[in-house]
């Protein structure tokens, strides 16, 4: 018989195994993507929009990914089937963009160089949305398989710590110089190999996700999910050779999953217009400092290869200008492989800090350090100083990791005090419902959050399942100072899906880094305009992280 304990480890390494190798693939397309559509003969302008496709796309279909995943029920369970197609999108990416040239040869002898750019394009949109989705529908995930309060603390540790050590990976295998490799030279060159290394990554941690025991659906017509409570339970049913002898049920499933993706638009644009204000702060300052840290990661490489190893990315292969250009790249893996290093170092003692410090400390001082970091950034001519302040910003990607999904949890553990307007208003209620009813969970909580006891400090978690029966509660909430109440009931809003709101930040903090960046860069003629807007992002980042609701005591402020 199987240790309970021992099959829950077992459940939590496989859920989060996935996270490192999508985060992995992720991380080397930071190093390799900018370089690699410079090289194709794209313009600074156009290469930095090419990189705002991939969060466009996100903004519009990963809320409704995540929306459609909360409602879910099908045999293969909730995030699943979303999961293993979005995977797919990942796995073709990862073999067209370091091998845009030879296909492009393939299929337009005479003009390949537009094509390779734009295969590079679509590869790096497919490859950036499928795995920021996926990462978001890992992260519900964790929370569906891990309510109660330890295991809590423990799944989002391990999330991001395996999260981190995936940047690792992802930003190592670039910086180590794999030409002389033979295989190297078989496959087209140092990125193809790369790449080759992060499909046997990928798949290897994709195949695990076929053993996690996940809520099943529903049964009886009732509203309850059916939770497997081992893994030996779990297997007899979904053994691998049940998925074989059944390949038409998986298809069916996944063609349920992108039906029920594009049904539920309607729902996700009432209930994005109808955002609570605790969210919306949290999801400005978020935005602001995802901004100025993806301006940083995202264009350090060009940053690196040309201003301090003054490199050409459009020089011919084994020229002077192309190898320093190389040679800066590298240099930036390495730079951001130690930034990751400290995201790890900082994830481990992230609950501890929080715990002595308050999470409003924390958090505004991962911006500050941001700040600083910027502005050494913007000035410095030394690779060994560059390289540093691109290190410590570690800590202020581990904050973004890990607290804005805490502070969420925090305020969906108490939904009546901080999903409600600024000027507190009594509840609207169905008139078939029991004011009683108020008293009672009414939505379950997955991540660790923060339970503010007349302080900021102290972490807790709150893992109660909704209760069986409850009467539907409909506490909307309030547009503004308007006295609309024509939104979203706020017991209706999933967990899943402000988890994509708060992704969506993220996704966003890059459309318009993208969009201007490139022409701002072109007209100082300089790639020191990346880092500089970066220090203005971070300023007006720090500027918003004072406004975000930390904790009750915020709220009466």
């Amino acid at each position: 018989m199987e240790n309970p304990s021992q099959a829950r480890v077992w459940k939590l390494l496989m859920v989060n195994a996935l996270s490192c190798g999508v985060e992995a693939c992720m991380a080397a397309g930071t190093v390799y993507i900018p370089p690699l559509l410079l090289q194709a003969g794209m313009e600074e302008r156009y290469m930095t929009m090419v990189l705002a496709l991939s969060p466009v796309l996100g903004l519009i279909f990963i809320p409704m990914i995540g929306s459609a995943s909360d409602s879910w029920r099908g045999h293969f369970g909730r995030r699943r089937p979303f999961i293993w197609m979005l995977s797919l999108g990942v796995l073709l990416g990862l073999q067209v963009i370091p091998q845009a040239w030879r296909l492009a040869v393939l299929m337009s002898p005479q003009h390949p160089q537009w094509l390779e750019a734009a295969l590079q394009a679509g590869g790096v949109c497919l490859m950036d949305f499928c795995g920021q989705a996926c990462l978001t529908l890992l992260a519900a995930m964790l929370s569906d398989l891990f309510p109660a309060e330890e295991e809590n603390h423990r799944a989002f540790s391990v999330y991001s710590l395996m999260t981190s050590l995936g940047g690792c990976l992802g930003f190592f295998l670039p910086a180590m110089d794999w030409s002389q490799v033979h295989i190297a030279t078989y496959l087209g060159g140092q990125e193809a190999f790369v790449y080759a290394l992060l499909t046997f990554l990928f798949l290897s941690c994709l195949f695990t996700t076929a053993f996690i025991p996940e809520e099943t659906g529903t049964r009886g017509g009732e509203g309850k999910t059916v939770s497997c409570s081992s893994l030996r339970s779990w297997s007899s049913r979904y053994c691998p050779h049940s998925l074989l002898l059944r390949p038409q049920r998986y298809l069916v499933a996944l063609g349920r999953c992108a039906s029920a993706c594009m049904s539920v638009f309607p729902r996700v644009y009432t209930t994005c217009v109808c955002v609570p204000v605790v969210i919306w702060r949290l999801f400005v300052a978020e935005m602001c400092s995802w901004m100025a840290l993806m301006s940083v990661m995202l264009f350090f490489a060009d940053f690196m290869g040309e201003a301090l190893y003054q490199g050409v990315p459009s020089a011919k292969p084994q020229s002077q200008e192309r190898e320093h250009y190389d040679e800066g790249v590298r240099m930036a893996s390495l730079g951001l492989f130690l930034q990751c290093v400290v995201s790890v170092l900082c994830s481990v003692l992230m609950g501890r800090w929080v715990a002595l410090l308050g999470v409003r400390v924390v958090y505004i001082s991962g911006v500050a350090l941001l700040v600083f970091a910027t502005i050494i950034l913007s000035v410095s001519e030394s690779v060994i100083t560059v390289t540093a302040m691109v290190a410590v910003t570690g800590y202020t990607l581990s904050v973004l990791q890990v607290l804005p999904y805490t502070l969420l949890c925090l305020y969906h553990s108490d939904i009546q005090a901080f999903f409600t307007s600024s000027k507190p208003r009594p509840p609207q209620l169905n008139k078939n419902v029991d004011v009683a009813a108020l008293t009672e969970p009414l939505i379950s909580c997955g991540p660790a959050t923060l339970h503010a006891e007349g302080h900021t400090g102290g972490l807790s978690s709150h893992g109660a399942e909704p209760a069986v029966g409850l009467p539907h509660v409909s506490l909307f909430v309030a547009r503004g100072d308007t006295g609309d109440t024509d939104c979203t009931p706020v017991s209706q809003r999933g967990m899943c899906f402000d988890m994509a709101i708060l992704d969506s930040a993220y996704l966003l903090s890059q459309v318009l880094p993208a969009m201007c960046l490139g022409s701002i860069v072109q007209l100082a003629n300089s790639v020191r305009a990346y880092m500089a807007s970066a220090c203005c992002f971070s300023l007006l980042a720090l500027l918003c992280s004072t406004r975000v609701v930390y904790s009750h005591a915020d709220l009466q402020r």
